[in-house]
């Protein structure tokens, strides 16, 4: 049984097997024939996309033709519409600009006489262009030597007719029987002669000759009264400094006196010094100490006093003797000495001056400034001068005054020296003899 069901499921298996594999084979054929129409359509697809895909090509490359086409005309009418704004900018901005050169010419040229004419029938660029001429020949007359007849005043303020010279439209000399000379502005459109002696000069411009040097008064015109300058003398500068600089003045005097006292007290304290040592020494090496003081009697001065006072006590014994010296130098110290340390005072003393007048000159400055303000700086010339002025008396007397204290000092001290050295030497020459 068992055999037979086994031939019987084998049976049905080949049975299956063969219904299975004819399904497979129309299957396949199917597919086949599917496959080949497929790829004939595929075909025919891809031919009409390549012929679709050329006209677009085609149709995108006249498209960019045109948009180039089209950019370049844009460009060109860019261009022409800048190039017009731009011309009416310059139009409109020339028609200000001749508007402005012509309101200025007005302004200058009427100053000096030279109308501009204006009207609805005038052309501005007309007008502008008569404008440029007067101009130009106001010019050429404000820039020449030319004459004409006017008066002047003069220093004493009386009037003077005559001829003006004019160098151009910045200085002028004036020619009269009653005076010559530069003029200088007078204050509305006047003239005055200045007060210095240019008569040469003045000579010079109406003959037309030419001069190495000129004197000249160049004004910027003569709406305002130019007043005369004068030359500042030693007094008004001492004026400028007030009390404290007549002070600083006195003391600088008074220190040039001490000075002078002084080198004559220096002179005669150390006159003599070399022979008062030779003749002395002479007589020690002599063996003649005695004699040594009558031969100097006569000599006068600090040098001899000392030399003398040391010859009386030059039996003493050594440190008694330089005791002695050193005594009599300290007492000529005084006379030798005398007034050097208040010349030194002085020196000190007068910058300070100086110092304190600057501060009282800002302070009178300030007051004037409070009370009348920054207007006129003639009113703050006082404190301003005093405050320099003070500074610089005081730097002018202090400094020669250090410098001759510190000199004077110095030749002192060496004359003090000069005396204990040769006391000191007749004392060692003495001992050297006793010996």
């Amino acid at each position: 049984m068992k055999i037979f069901a086994i031939i019987f499921a084998l049976t049905l298996t080949i049975l299956s097997a063969d219904e299975l594999s004819n399904a497979y084979e129309k299957e396949y054929t199917f597919l086949k024939a599917q496959k080949s129409e497929l790829q004939t359509r595929l075909k025919k697809e891809k031919s009409f996309q390549d012929k679709e895909v050329k006209k677009a090509q085609i149709k995108v490359q006249v498209l960019q033709d045109s948009l180039v086409s089209l950019s370049q005309n844009s460009k060109s009418l860019d261009a022409q519409i800048e190039k017009s704004v731009q011309m009416l900018d310059d139009k409109s901005s020339n028609s200000e600009i001749t508007a402005s050169v012509i309101i200025q010419a007005k302004s200058l040229l009427e100053a000096y006489g030279v109308s501009v004419t204006e009207g609805e029938n005038i052309k501005p660029a007309d007008t502008m262009n008569k404008a440029f001429t007067d101009a130009a020949n106001l010019y050429k007359q404000l820039s020449s030597i030319h004459k004409k007849q006017g008066e002047f005043y003069l220093l004493d303020g009386t009037t003077a007719q005559g001829e003006i010279v004019k160098i151009g439209n910045i200085a002028a000399y004036g020619v009269s029987t009653k005076a010559s000379g530069a003029l200088a502005p007078a204050g509305n459109g006047e003239y005055k002669i200045w007060n210095k002696d240019t008569s040469a000069d003045a000579r010079t411009f109406q003959d037309a000759k030419r001069k190495k040097e000129i004197n000249i008064f160049i004004y910027e015109n003569l709406d305002k009264d130019i007043e005369y300058t004068e030359e500042k003398t030693l007094q008004d500068t001492l004026d400028g400094g007030g009390t404290i600089g007549y002070i600083i003045l006195g003391l600088g005097v008074l220190g040039l006196l001490l000075v002078l006292l002084r080198v004559v007290l220096l002179i005669t304290a150390g006159s003599n010094v070399k022979k008062i040592t030779d003749i002395v020494i002479a007589n020690v090496e002599s063996g003649k100490s005695s004699e040594a003081i009558e031969a100097i009697k006569n000599f006068k001065g600090a040098t001899a006093r000392v030399i003398k006072a040391t010859l009386r006590n030059i039996d003493k014994d050594r440190d008694h003797i330089e005791d002695i010296v050193t005594e009599n130098i300290l007492n000529e110290s005084s006379n030798i000495d005398r007034f050097g340390n208040f010349v030194l005072v002085l020196a000190a003393v007068s910058p300070l001056l100086g110092l304190l007048g600057t501060v009282t000159g800002m302070i009178a400055t300030f007051d004037i400034i409070t009370e009348f303000g920054t207007g006129d700086p003639k009113l703050l010339s006082g404190g301003i001068s005093e405050a320099l002025v003070t500074t610089m008396l005081g730097l002018i007397v202090a400094i020669p005054l250090l410098l001759l204290g510190n000199l004077l000092s110095g030749w002192a001290q060496s004359i003090k020296d000069s005396m204990e050295q040769s006391a000191l030497h007749i004392v060692n020459i003495f001992e050297i003899n006793k010996a």
